[in-house]
Protein backbone atom coordinates (compact mmCIF):
# COMPACT_ATOMS: atom_id res chain seq x y z
CA UNK A 1 0.00 0.00 0.00
CA UNK A 2 1.04 3.65 -0.65
CA UNK A 3 1.95 5.23 2.41
CA UNK A 4 0.87 9.04 2.36
CA UNK A 5 2.47 12.14 4.41
CA UNK A 6 2.60 16.04 3.93
CA UNK A 7 6.68 15.50 3.83
CA UNK A 8 8.64 12.63 2.78
CA UNK A 9 12.87 13.47 3.98
CA UNK A 10 15.36 11.24 2.34
CA UNK A 11 17.92 11.53 5.02
CA UNK A 12 18.53 11.26 8.52
CA UNK A 13 21.45 12.84 9.04
CA UNK A 14 21.16 16.66 10.82
CA UNK A 15 19.55 18.51 8.17
CA UNK A 16 17.05 15.53 7.51
CA UNK A 17 16.16 15.89 11.60
CA UNK A 18 16.46 19.43 11.70
CA UNK A 19 13.56 19.55 9.04
CA UNK A 20 11.72 17.15 10.50
CA UNK A 21 11.65 18.71 13.50
CA UNK A 22 10.22 21.81 11.66
CA UNK A 23 8.14 20.53 9.52
CA UNK A 24 6.11 18.46 12.28
CA UNK A 25 5.82 21.35 14.80
CA UNK A 26 4.35 23.07 11.91
CA UNK A 27 1.57 19.84 11.92
CA UNK A 28 2.57 17.92 8.73
CA UNK A 29 3.01 14.68 8.76
CA UNK A 30 6.74 13.85 8.22
CA UNK A 31 8.65 10.58 7.48
CA UNK A 32 12.41 10.45 7.51
CA UNK A 33 13.38 7.47 5.21
CA UNK A 34 17.25 6.37 5.43
CA UNK A 35 19.06 3.52 4.27
CA UNK A 36 21.05 3.13 7.46
CA UNK A 37 21.08 4.66 11.41
CA UNK A 38 19.88 8.15 12.15
CA UNK A 39 22.53 10.72 12.60
CA UNK A 40 24.77 10.04 9.26
CA UNK A 41 28.39 10.75 8.71
CA UNK A 42 28.03 12.08 12.65
CA UNK A 43 27.90 8.41 13.95
CA UNK A 44 31.31 7.59 12.65
CA UNK A 45 33.18 11.08 14.04
CA UNK A 46 34.98 11.06 17.55
CA UNK A 47 34.68 14.40 18.85
CA UNK A 48 33.13 17.03 17.21
CA UNK A 49 34.33 20.42 18.40
CA UNK A 50 32.87 23.04 15.95
CA UNK A 51 29.12 22.43 16.77
CA UNK A 52 27.32 25.87 19.04
CA UNK A 53 26.47 25.00 22.15
CA UNK A 54 29.06 22.10 22.45
CA UNK A 55 32.68 22.71 24.07
CA UNK A 56 33.17 18.75 22.30
CA UNK A 57 30.51 15.99 21.93
CA UNK A 58 30.93 12.70 20.73
CA UNK A 59 29.28 11.98 17.37
CA UNK A 60 26.91 9.03 17.94
CA UNK A 61 25.62 11.30 21.44
CA UNK A 62 24.66 14.19 19.38
CA UNK A 63 23.19 11.87 17.13
CA UNK A 64 20.83 10.20 19.31
CA UNK A 65 19.83 14.18 20.96
CA UNK A 66 19.02 15.30 17.90
CA UNK A 67 16.98 11.83 16.97
CA UNK A 68 14.86 12.38 20.22
CA UNK A 69 14.59 16.08 19.51
CA UNK A 70 13.14 15.63 15.94
CA UNK A 71 10.66 13.04 16.77
CA UNK A 72 9.28 14.81 19.63
CA UNK A 73 6.13 16.07 17.33
CA UNK A 74 5.38 13.24 15.62
CA UNK A 75 8.03 12.75 12.54
CA UNK A 76 8.30 9.40 11.86
CA UNK A 77 11.83 7.69 10.87
CA UNK A 78 12.24 4.56 8.95
CA UNK A 79 14.20 2.32 6.51
CA UNK A 80 14.42 2.33 2.79
CA UNK A 81 16.66 2.96 0.13
CA UNK A 82 15.06 5.36 -2.02
CA UNK A 83 15.34 4.00 -5.93
CA UNK A 84 13.62 7.26 -7.84
CA UNK A 85 11.26 10.30 -7.25
CA UNK A 86 8.14 10.69 -9.86
CA UNK A 87 7.01 14.21 -9.82
CA UNK A 88 3.46 14.98 -10.04
CA UNK A 89 2.90 18.36 -9.90
CA UNK A 90 1.32 18.67 -6.49
CA UNK A 91 2.30 15.52 -5.35
CA UNK A 92 5.71 13.16 -5.65
CA UNK A 93 5.95 9.47 -5.27
CA UNK A 94 8.87 8.12 -3.64
CA UNK A 95 9.98 4.94 -4.83
CA UNK A 96 11.97 2.96 -2.33
CA UNK A 97 12.96 -1.37 -2.14
CA UNK A 98 10.63 -1.30 0.84
CA UNK A 99 7.59 0.46 -0.42
CA UNK A 100 6.37 3.02 -2.21
CA UNK A 101 5.39 6.82 -0.27
CA UNK A 102 3.03 9.87 -1.73
CA UNK A 103 3.73 13.38 -0.35
CA UNK A 104 3.24 16.86 -1.13
CA UNK A 105 6.91 17.77 0.02
CA UNK A 106 9.96 15.84 -0.83
CA UNK A 107 13.48 16.74 1.47
CA UNK A 108 16.47 15.59 -0.24
CA UNK A 109 18.73 15.21 2.59
CA UNK A 110 20.96 12.26 1.20
CA UNK A 111 24.35 13.72 1.98
CA UNK A 112 28.03 12.62 0.52
CA UNK A 113 30.27 9.34 0.75
CA UNK A 114 33.60 9.02 0.70
CA UNK A 115 35.72 9.35 -2.04
CA UNK A 116 37.80 6.28 -3.03
CA UNK A 117 41.39 6.85 -4.49
CA UNK A 118 40.31 4.61 -7.54
CA UNK A 119 43.94 3.08 -7.18
CA UNK A 120 44.87 -0.89 -7.68
CA UNK A 121 44.00 -2.88 -3.99
CA UNK A 122 41.47 -0.70 -2.79
CA UNK A 123 38.28 -2.84 -3.31
CA UNK A 124 40.68 -5.86 -2.86
CA UNK A 125 41.86 -4.90 0.76
CA UNK A 126 38.26 -2.89 1.83
CA UNK A 127 37.61 -4.32 5.40
CA UNK A 128 41.20 -5.71 5.61
CA UNK A 129 42.93 -3.03 6.86
CA UNK A 130 41.74 -0.26 3.93
CA UNK A 131 39.20 1.90 6.18
CA UNK A 132 37.34 5.35 6.09
CA UNK A 133 36.57 5.42 9.05
CA UNK A 134 38.61 5.95 12.44
CA UNK A 135 35.93 5.83 14.49
CA UNK A 136 34.76 2.33 13.33
CA UNK A 137 37.86 0.49 12.42
CA UNK A 138 40.25 2.25 14.58
CA UNK A 139 40.15 -0.21 17.62
CA UNK A 140 41.55 -2.81 15.43
CA UNK A 141 45.00 -1.46 14.92
CA UNK A 142 46.08 -0.97 18.03
CA UNK A 143 49.66 -0.52 19.01
CA UNK A 144 50.15 -0.90 15.09
CA UNK A 145 50.88 1.38 12.43
CA UNK A 146 48.44 3.27 9.84
CA UNK A 147 48.39 5.63 7.21
CA UNK A 148 46.38 8.62 6.94
CA UNK A 149 45.66 10.12 3.48
CA UNK A 150 44.51 13.32 3.16
CA UNK A 151 44.96 17.17 4.52
CA UNK A 152 41.41 18.16 5.46
CA UNK A 153 39.73 18.43 8.59
CA UNK A 154 38.76 14.52 8.70
CA UNK A 155 41.67 13.50 7.86
CA UNK A 156 43.25 15.21 10.57
CA UNK A 157 41.08 15.62 12.96
CA UNK A 158 40.70 11.53 12.48
CA UNK A 159 44.79 10.91 12.24
CA UNK A 160 44.70 12.52 16.14
CA UNK A 161 41.55 10.20 17.20
CA UNK A 162 43.59 6.97 15.76
CA UNK A 163 47.12 8.71 17.85
CA UNK A 164 45.51 7.80 21.04
CA UNK A 165 45.20 3.99 19.80
CA UNK A 166 48.23 3.00 17.53
CA UNK A 167 51.76 2.98 17.40
CA UNK A 168 52.37 5.84 14.35
CA UNK A 169 50.31 7.29 12.20
CA UNK A 170 51.66 8.70 8.93
CA UNK A 171 49.61 11.67 6.76
CA UNK A 172 50.19 11.55 3.34
CA UNK A 173 49.55 14.50 1.67
CA UNK A 174 49.04 15.67 -1.85
CA UNK A 175 50.20 18.97 -1.14
CA UNK A 176 52.94 20.80 0.81
CA UNK A 177 51.01 21.80 3.47
CA UNK A 178 47.90 20.74 5.19
CA UNK A 179 43.59 22.03 4.77
CA UNK A 180 42.90 21.43 7.87
CA UNK A 181 41.99 24.31 10.60
CA UNK A 182 44.71 25.63 12.01
CA UNK A 183 43.64 24.35 15.32
CA UNK A 184 43.79 20.88 14.37
CA UNK A 185 47.46 21.25 12.19
CA UNK A 186 48.80 22.70 15.52
CA UNK A 187 47.51 19.57 17.72
CA UNK A 188 49.17 17.13 14.55
CA UNK A 189 52.31 18.82 14.57
CA UNK A 190 52.84 18.78 18.49
CA UNK A 191 51.74 14.91 18.25
CA UNK A 192 54.87 12.90 18.50
CA UNK A 193 52.93 9.86 17.20
CA UNK A 194 52.44 11.55 13.64
CA UNK A 195 54.39 12.24 10.79
CA UNK A 196 54.35 13.72 7.20
CA UNK A 197 54.77 13.15 3.62
CA UNK A 198 53.97 15.92 1.45
CA UNK A 199 53.59 16.29 -2.36
CA UNK A 200 53.14 12.70 -2.85
CA UNK A 201 50.16 10.05 -3.81
CA UNK A 202 49.37 6.58 -2.72
CA UNK A 203 49.33 4.61 -6.20
CA UNK A 204 48.84 1.33 -4.76
CA UNK A 205 47.65 -0.79 -2.04
CA UNK A 206 49.70 -4.03 -1.76
CA UNK A 207 48.78 -7.25 1.00
CA UNK A 208 49.25 -10.41 0.99
CA UNK A 209 45.84 -11.53 -0.06
CA UNK A 210 44.24 -11.73 3.86
CA UNK A 211 45.43 -8.10 4.99
CA UNK A 212 47.42 -5.03 3.66
CA UNK A 213 50.95 -4.85 4.41
CA UNK A 214 52.26 -1.28 2.59
CA UNK A 215 51.79 1.15 0.07
CA UNK A 216 53.26 2.67 -2.46
CA UNK A 217 53.93 6.38 -2.96
CA UNK A 218 54.87 8.13 -5.48
CA UNK A 219 56.55 11.84 -5.07
CA UNK A 220 54.83 14.95 -7.13
CA UNK A 221 58.02 16.36 -7.65
CA UNK A 222 60.78 13.69 -7.75
CA UNK A 223 58.30 11.34 -9.62
CA UNK A 224 60.07 8.72 -7.53
CA UNK A 225 58.33 5.69 -6.22
CA UNK A 226 59.06 3.99 -2.65
CA UNK A 227 57.06 1.34 -0.91
CA UNK A 228 55.71 2.10 3.33
CA UNK A 229 54.88 -0.62 5.11
CA UNK A 230 51.77 -0.33 7.32
CA UNK A 231 48.81 -1.81 8.72
CA UNK A 232 46.33 -0.16 7.47
CA UNK A 233 45.51 2.90 5.55
CA UNK A 234 42.72 5.08 6.05
CA UNK A 235 41.13 7.94 3.40
CA UNK A 236 39.81 11.20 3.51
CA UNK A 237 40.25 12.94 0.53
CA UNK A 238 37.05 14.48 -0.14
CA UNK A 239 33.26 13.23 -0.74
CA UNK A 240 31.10 12.25 -3.27
CA UNK A 241 27.17 13.31 -3.50
CA UNK A 242 24.93 10.40 -3.06
CA UNK A 243 22.08 11.64 -5.46
CA UNK A 244 21.85 8.73 -8.29
CA UNK A 245 18.35 7.84 -7.80
CA UNK A 246 17.52 11.96 -8.55
CA UNK A 247 19.48 11.88 -11.90
CA UNK A 248 16.06 11.65 -13.89
CA UNK A 249 14.85 14.66 -11.97
CA UNK A 250 17.31 16.88 -13.40
CA UNK A 251 18.00 18.37 -10.55
CA UNK A 252 22.07 17.81 -10.21
CA UNK A 253 25.28 19.77 -11.97
CA UNK A 254 27.90 17.58 -13.75
CA UNK A 255 29.33 16.64 -10.34
CA UNK A 256 26.03 15.24 -9.27
CA UNK A 257 25.32 17.96 -6.53
CA UNK A 258 21.97 18.74 -6.38
CA UNK A 259 21.21 22.47 -7.37
CA UNK A 260 19.23 24.19 -4.59
CA UNK A 261 18.82 28.50 -3.78
CA UNK A 262 19.08 29.90 -0.58
CA UNK A 263 15.56 28.71 0.29
CA UNK A 264 16.68 25.06 -0.36
CA UNK A 265 14.29 25.06 -3.32
CA UNK A 266 15.38 23.02 -6.36
CA UNK A 267 13.94 23.76 -9.73
CA UNK A 268 11.45 21.36 -9.24
CA UNK A 269 8.28 23.31 -6.57
CA UNK A 270 8.05 21.51 -4.10
CA UNK A 271 11.21 19.20 -3.89
CA UNK A 272 14.22 21.09 -1.54
CA UNK A 273 17.88 19.95 -1.18
CA UNK A 274 19.87 20.66 2.04
CA UNK A 275 22.46 19.95 3.65
CA UNK A 276 26.24 18.01 2.34
CA UNK A 277 24.29 17.20 -1.01
CA UNK A 278 23.93 20.56 -2.11
CA UNK A 279 26.18 22.54 -4.39
CA UNK A 280 27.61 24.21 -1.28
CA UNK A 281 31.28 25.62 -0.39
CA UNK A 282 30.81 24.81 2.93
CA UNK A 283 29.45 21.57 4.22
CA UNK A 284 29.17 21.15 8.19
CA UNK A 285 26.43 19.85 10.88
CA UNK A 286 25.66 23.51 11.72
CA UNK A 287 25.17 24.54 7.75
CA UNK A 288 22.94 20.82 7.21
CA UNK A 289 20.52 22.07 10.50
CA UNK A 290 20.78 26.16 8.96
CA UNK A 291 19.28 24.18 5.51
CA UNK A 292 17.11 21.86 7.15
CA UNK A 293 15.17 24.65 9.48
CA UNK A 294 14.82 26.60 6.58
CA UNK A 295 13.24 23.58 4.34
CA UNK A 296 11.24 21.85 6.75
CA UNK A 297 9.26 25.60 7.46
CA UNK A 298 9.24 26.54 3.63
CA UNK A 299 7.48 22.60 3.10
CA UNK A 300 4.79 24.50 5.64
CA UNK A 301 4.91 27.41 3.36
CA UNK A 302 4.46 25.26 0.32
CA UNK A 303 1.73 23.35 1.85
CA UNK A 304 -0.41 25.92 2.80
CA UNK A 305 0.32 27.78 -0.67
CA UNK A 306 -1.26 25.01 -2.15
CA UNK A 307 -4.88 24.91 0.43
CA UNK A 308 -4.78 28.68 -0.09
CA UNK A 309 -4.93 27.59 -3.68
CA UNK A 310 -7.69 25.37 -3.44
CA UNK A 311 -10.07 27.99 -1.36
Amino acid sequence: MMKEFDVVIIGAGPGGMTSALYASRANLSVVMLDRGLYGGQMNNTAAIENYTGFKSVMGPDLAKDMYKSSTQFGAKYAYGVVESIEDHGRYKIVHTDSGDYQATVVIIATGSKNRKLGIPGENEYAGKGVSYCAVCDGNFFRNKKVIVVGGGNSAISEGLYLSHLVAQVVVIHRRDQLRADKVYQKRAFANPKMKFVWNSNVTKINGDGKKVTGVEVRNKKTGKTSHLTTDGIFIYIGNVPMTSAFKNLKITDAKGWIKSNDQMETRIPGIYAIGDVRENQLRQIATAVGDGGIAGQNAYEYIQSLNDSKN
